[in-house]
């Protein structure tokens, strides 16, 4: 079959769906399927998902999307996963032995704040371009094998797999064959040295992570392993890209070239710039890898915590069936949201602050204030937090970056995606696919199986963008940064 008759795979798995993508060698979405999961709250600023009801969303979502097509015309699949979660199973029955540990959670911030007094961060910034924070994958990882009998004995002696999701979604899809992850989720882990491009001694023993229970690290556009047969799903495809939900939109937008940034709206929001070799940042930002294929490409990212998860709160808290939908049009029924700033700091503050004891603050109410302020006042809140990352990035990067790309659920908002480009000054140019993270881990699979030869090839796909245009002049601009500035001091004020 010719390459242009071809077809891809292409999973998605995020916190709340996992989405299976059929993409054609045009780049186009030939079909489509998605399937919601739950996720868990057992205490407070705890967070985790079932490990079996993932890999079900993703089997189910499979079979959906080949309905009616033709499986023999698929040329590999690719996968792009929520990163940082972490899952512990058995190797010999590949049964979970924990709850998959979401990104989000904060149940390793006690061992977080052991290792911050033993004066180790400089040491983890240095090795894996990350600040410490339970954010990160390794003290999640630590916190499993402490929770599960026996087990930092039976994870050294590899009974054990620990593994960030693309690694046990790849497990699963080979029937255990294949325990691997790419680059870029290992540099989120705080266990891979960004320099030797390996699993750190030093940082494995900081942390009490056997080696012999994680994955072998590759890169993230090869041929990981192939399928084994599972319902639909013929065996013998290969899986030949795994990346990182966030590296794999920058990816999908095609920001190669230095200066290109983006960021992705979703439950939290993730901003990304590509660079040349690692940069200690001096602003609160990260440094991973952002793909490898030939070469291994780095980034500058800014994570932060809260900026989609702020308006399904919201929407609960008012009782509202549809959060996203009914929100919007509160926010809509005003022109702004007259001095009420709300700061999400639900599990604290991510990048650039890195304040993981701060909490929620809504502030600047009066008696004229309602749903609808408090509505506008959520959605600004994201921007907000996206220009924070968006200026410490700048300043790191050392150049000026002339417009934002964007993606994610929230970037339908047109309300939010102007005042996103009001409150930045630059402008915004918003994706029109929904499936622009797929898309790229699709791209990395293609070009490891020769489908697209080059970058320059993928770059030349056809993508539709909608364009935000900044419209505040710089006095007004600054007058309501210094509102928000002041609210975030508030909301860690005594922290």
């Amino acid at each position: 079959m010719s390459s242009t008759g071809r077809e891809f795979l292409g999973i998605d798995q995020g916190t709340t769906n996992t989405k299976v993508l059929r993409v054609n060698a045009a780049g186009e979405v030939v079909g489509r399927s998605s399937q919601p999961l739950t996720v868990s709250y057992p205490q407070a600023a705890w967070v985790e998902q079932d490990p079996m009801a993932l890999w079900q969303s993703v089997r189910t979502a499979i079979d959906e999307c080949l309905a009616g097509a033709d499986a023999a015309k698929l040329a590999a699949i690719a996968i792009s996963n929520q990163r940082e979660s972490v899952v512990l199973w058995e190797r010999s029955s590949g049964r979970p032995l924990g709850p998959c540990v979401v990104w989000q959670c904060r149940r390793s911030a006690s061992f977080c704040a052991g290792l911050a007094a033993r004066n180790v961060e400089y040491l983890l910034r240095e090795r894996t371009g990350l600040t410490i924070d339970p954010l990160f994958s390794a003290s999640k990882m630590r916190w499993l094998l402490d929770h599960t009998p026996e087990g930092h004995n039976r994870a050294a002696n590899g009974e054990l797999c620990l593994g960030t999701v693309d690694s046990w979604v790849l497990w699963n899809l080979t029937g255990g064959k294949v325990h691997a992850c790419d680059m870029t989720n290992a540099s989120r882990t705080q266990l891979f040295n960004l320099h030797t491009l390996s699993w750190d001694a030093e940082l494995l023993a900081l942390f009490g992570i056997p080696a012999a229970a994680l994955p072998t690290v590759m890169a993230s556009s090869t041929v990981f392993g192939e399928t084994a047969p599972l319902g639909s799903l013929p065996g013998g495809i290969p899986i030949a890209a795994l990346i990182g939900d966030s590296h794999a939109a920058l990816f999908g937008h095609a920001g190669f070239q230095r200066g290109a940034i983006k960021a992705t709206y979703g439950t939290g929001s993730s901003l990304m710039t590509p660079i040349e070799q690692p940069i200690l940042s001096e602003r609160g930002l990260s440094t991973t890898v952002a793909w490898a294929v030939d070469k291994t490409t780095y980034a500058l990212e800014g994570n932060i915590s809260v900026t989609g998860a702020a308006v399904e709160w919201l929407g609960q808290l008012l009782g509202l069936e549809r959060p996203a939908e009914e929100v919007a049009k509160l926010a809509e029924q005003v022109a702004d949201s007259d001095g009420v700033y709300l700061v999400p700091a639900f599990v604290g503050l991510g990048a650039p602050h890195w304040r993981p004891e701060a909490r929620g603050l809504l502030t600047g109410l009066t008696r004229g204030s309602g749903p609808a302020q408090v509505a506008r006042a959520t959605l600004e809140s994201i921007a907000y937090q996206v220009r924070d990352v968006f200026v410490a990035m700048q300043g790191d990067a050392g150049i000026e970056l002339e417009f934002l790309l964007a993606d994610g659920g929230a970037s339908r908002n047109n309300q939010l995606m102007q005042f996103q480009a009001d409150i930045i000054g630059r402008p915004v140019l918003r994706s029109t696919s929904t499936d622009v993270s797929a898309l790229g881990a699709v791209y990395l699979a293609g070009l490891a199986v020769g489908v697209w030869p080059s970058l320059d090839e993928i770059a030349a796909l056809p993508r539709a963008r909608d364009r935000f245009e900044p419209q505040l002049t710089p006095s007004e601009r600054a007058e309501l940064i210094g509102g928000w500035q002041q609210a975030v001091a508030r909301a860690t004020l005594g922290c």
